[in-house]
C-alpha cells in the first residue's frame, strides 16, 4: 500500500494528484524549483523540496535530484504526471532502482512507445526521412520523438523552409525534453484529433476508455478537448477502439494512457501513443465517472480492474484557460493573477490562486474548466456560460477566444477540425470590449475623489479619463453635479468604487469594476489607465521592434547587424519564453539601423531588440 507520494511536476497536475491523495489518505511530497518556491503545488503537499535552480533542465527534467527528494522526504511511489519525465524510461528505472514504486507503465512499455518514431514503427507505419520530402509531398509536419504538447512541431509548405523547421524543432525538442530527434510525416490539413483513453493493469485487463475529441489546437497544442468525439460513427469508434487495445497490449501496457489519431476521410491515422495521464483526462473522468489517479495508485499496487469499464454517461468538455493574447500570435503573458473564480456547476482543476504570479519559465496555462451534462449541446452552454462569467484578473487571457470557440457554428455542430483557428482567428479574436467598460471604470476611480461634494455654483466642466482596451485608446468625459457623477447618453443609477450602475435606453446594466494600479477590470473588459499626458519620452522610433514577452533571446539571424538589408518577414530574433519559441520578424523591407540585444540576454516586455528602418517608397 502506498503512503506516502511524491509528484515529479509542478502546477495545476502536482495540486489535481494531491487533490485525490488527500482522499485516499495518501501523504503527499511536492519537489519545486526556485521560481516556483511559492507556488501552490509546493504549499498544499504534505512536504516539499527545493531543486536549486529555475530552468526545467536543472529542476524538472532532473531525475536524479527527484529521486534524490523521494527518499529524503520518505516517499514511498512517485508520480510523473504529464510533461518533463512522465515519459523518459530511465527516470522509472531510476525510480524503480530506489525501491520506489512508479505511478505509470513500465520502462520497457515507455521506451517502446516514447519515441514517435519506435512507436509507429511497432504499428507498422514508416515515418519520412528528411531525404524522403520533395515538393509533391508536401506540406509536411516536423515532429519531436519525444514529448508533446506542441513543443518541436513545424508545418513545412515549402521545401526552402524545410531546414529552418528542422533546426527549429529541434532546438524547442531539446530545450523542452532534453531530448533534440525529430521526424518528418505528412501534414493532413483538414483531419481531427480523436484519441481513446485506456487504463490496464498487470492482470491482463485493459479498458478503452472511449473516445475524445482535441480537434481546437493552437500551434498543435490542444485548447478544448470533450469526451465522447461527436460525429464519429460507432463503427470508426469501435475500430479506434480495438487499434488503442491493440497498441496497449503490444508493450504489455500497465497504467493510464492515451492512443492519439488523425481522423481524415473516415479512416484513423494513427500518432503516437501517450504513456502518462493526459492533461484532458478530466473529460473521460467525467463521462465514465471515475477518477483516473486513483485508479493508476490502485493499478500500482497491484489491483485487479473489473472485467468491463463502466458505463459511460453524458458529455464532457473542457477548456484551457491560458495566459496568452490570441490575438499576438498566441503571445504568453505573465504577471499577477490578482483573482481567478470561476462559477459553481463546472470543476476547476488550477494551479493558482488569487496573488500568485505567473512567471516566465514554464507553460501559461493557467486552469482547466470543465462542464458535464446529459447532452453536448447543455455541455457546451454551460461551459461557454461559466467562463464567461469567470473572474479573471491579471494578464490577458484567451478566455475571450474560448467562449467564442465554443459558441461558434462549426464547433456547436461539430464539424471542427485541426485547422479550426488558422481559418477563423482573425474573426474569433476582433476586439469586442464593452462600449460602457471605460465609463464605468472612470465614474468608480472619481467615487469620493472630491473632498466638497458634487455641488456647484456654476456648471462643471467636463472630467477627461484615457483608457487603453484592446490596444485602443477610449477616451470618456463626465462631470460632477449637484445630483452625483453624470455622463452624457446614459443615466448614472449608482457608482461607487467598485459598482457602477448605467442606465441606457431604459435598460440598466450593472458593472463590477476592481482596479490593481492602472490595470483595471470591468466585468469581462481589461483595461489600463493611460496618463493623461502621455510622456513624449516614452515614445519609440518608427519601425522599432520589441519584446512582446520576457524572455531569453537565444538565436540572432545569422549575419544580422547593424547596416544589412532586411526583407519584409524576414526572422530576426528568435525568443524563449515559457517553453516555446517566438520569432521576431522584420514589420517591412528596409534596413536594420540598430540591434541592442545579443544572444542570452533576458529581456522584459517593450525592451527594444531592433529597429527597422522602412525603405522609401
Amino acid at each position: 500500500m502506498i503512503s506516502t507520494l511524491l509528484v515529479a511536476n509542478r502546477g495545476e497536475i502536482a495540486c489535481r494528484i494531491f487533490r485525490t491523495c488527500r482522499e485516499q489518505g495518501i501523504r503527499t511530497v511536492a519537489v519545486h524549483s526556485d521560481a516556483d518556491a511559492d507556488a501552490l503545488h509546493a504549499r498544499v503537499a504534505d512536504t516539499a523540496v527545493r531543486l536549486p535552480g529555475a530552468a526545467p533542465a536543472e529542476t524538472y527534467l532532473r531525475g536524479d535530484l527527484i529521486v534524490k527528494a523521494a527518499l529524503a522526504a520518505g516517499a514511498d511511489a512517485v508520480h510523473p504526471g504529464y510533461g518533463f519525465l512522465s515519459e523518459n524510461p530511465d527516470f522509472a528505472r531510476a525510480v524503480r532502482d530506489a525501491g520506489l514504486t512508479w505511478i505509470g507503465p513500465s520502462p520497457e512499455a515507455i521506451e517502446a512507445m516514447a519515441s514517435k518514431t519506435r512507436a509507429k514503427e511497432l504499428m507498422g507505419i514508416a515515418s519520412l526521412a528528411e531525404s524522403d520530402v520533395t515538393e509533391a509531398r508536401l506540406p509536411v509536419l516536423v515532429k519531436a520523438a519525444a514529448g508533446g504538447g506542441g513543443r518541436g512541431m513545424r508545418i513545412v509548405r515549402r521545401m526552402e523552409d524545410l531546414s529552418a523547421a528542422l533546426e527549429g524543432a529541434r532546438a524547442e525538442a531539446t530545450s523542452a525534453f532534453g531530448d533534440g530527434e525529430v521526424f518528418v510525416e505528412p501534414y493532413l490539413e483538414h483531419g481531427r484529433h480523436v484519441e481513446v483513453q485506456i487504463l490496464a493493469d498487470t492482470h491482463g485487463t485493459v479498458w478503452p476508455l472511449g473516445t475524445r475529441d482535441c480537434s481546437l489546437q493552437r500551434r498543435h497544442q490542444k485548447v478544448v478537448e470533450e469526451a465522447p468525439a461527436p460525429g464519429i460513427s460507432e463503427g470508426l469508434a469501435e475500430e479506434l477502439r480495438t487499434l488503442a487495445v491493440r497498441a496497449a497490449r503490444s508493450v504489455s501496457y500497465v497504467g493510464a494512457g492515451t492512443v492519439e489519431f488523425l481522423v481524415a476521410d473516415g479512416r484513423a491515422h494513427f500518432l503516437e501513443m501517450n504513456t502518462r495521464l493526459q492533461v484532458e483526462h478530466p473529460v473521460t473522468e467525467a463521462v465514465f465517472g471515475i477518477d483516473l489517479v486513483a485508479e493508476q495508485l490502485r493499478v500500482a499496487e497491484g489491483h485487479a480492474l473489473e472485467k468491463e469499464p463502466p458505463r459511460a454517461r453524458g458529455h464532457a468538455i473542457e477548456a484551457r484557460l491560458y495566459a496568452e493574447d490570441p490575438a499576438r500570435d498566441w503571445a504568453p503573458q505573465t504577471g499577477t493573477l490578482h483573482r481567478l473564480a470561476v462559477p459553481a456547476g463546472v470543476r476547476l482543476d488550477t494551479g493558482y490562486t488569487d496573488g500568485d504570479t505567473i512567471g516566465v519559465h514554464y507553460d501559461p496555462m493557467i486552469a482547466k474548466v470543465v462542464a458535464h451534462a446529459p447532452t453536448r449541446a447543455q455541455a457546451l452552454r454551460r461551459l461557454a456560460g461559466a467562463l464567461e462569467r469567470a473572474e479573471l484578473h491579471g494578464p490577458v487571457t484567451n478566455r475571450d477566444l474560448l467562449v467564442r470557440s465554443l459558441r461558434h457554428e462549426e464547433f456547436t455542430t461539430a464539424r471542427m477540425d485541426t485547422g479550426f483557428y488558422t481559418r477563423h482567428l482573425t474573426a474569433l479574436t476582433a476586439p469586442a470590449p464593452d462600449p460602457y467598460a471605460p465609463l464605468a471604470a472612470a465614474l468608480a476611480d472619481a467615487h469620493g475623489r472630491s473632498r466638497f461634494g458634487g455641488w456647484r455654483n456654476l456648471p462643471a466642466q467636463p472630467q477627461v479619463k484615457r483608457y487603453e482596451v484592446a490596444g485602443q485608446e477610449h477616451e470618456v468625459r463626465y462631470r460632477c453635479t449637484r445630483d452625483g457623477l453624470a455622463a452624457d447618453g446614459v443615466r448614472v443609477v449608482h457608482a461607487d468604487a467598485h459598482t457602477v450602475v448605467l442606465e441606457v435606453d431604459g435598460v440598466r446594466r450593472r458593472f463590477e469594476v476592481f482596479a490593481y494600479g492602472d490595470e483595471i477590470h470591468v466585468n469581462t473588459t481589461r483595461l489600463t489607465a493611460l496618463p493623461r499626458f502621455p510622456d513624449p519620452a516614452a515614445q519609440l522610433a518608427p519601425g522599432s521592434l520589441v519584446a512582446p514577452m520576457p524572455g531569453t533571446v537565444v538565436r540572432i539571424a545569422e549575419g544580422l547587424e547593424e547596416g544589412v538589408p532586411v526583407a519584409a518577414g524576414q526572422p530576426l530574433i528568435w525568443l524563449e519564453a515559457m517553453k516555446m519559441q517566438h520569432r521576431i520578424t522584420a514589420p517591412a523591407a528596409g534596413t536594420l539601423t540598430a540591434l541592442p540585444v545579443c544572444a542570452g540576454q533576458q529581456v522584459q516586455p517593450g525592451t527594444l531588440l531592433a529597429v527597422v528602418e522602412e525603405l522609401s517608397s
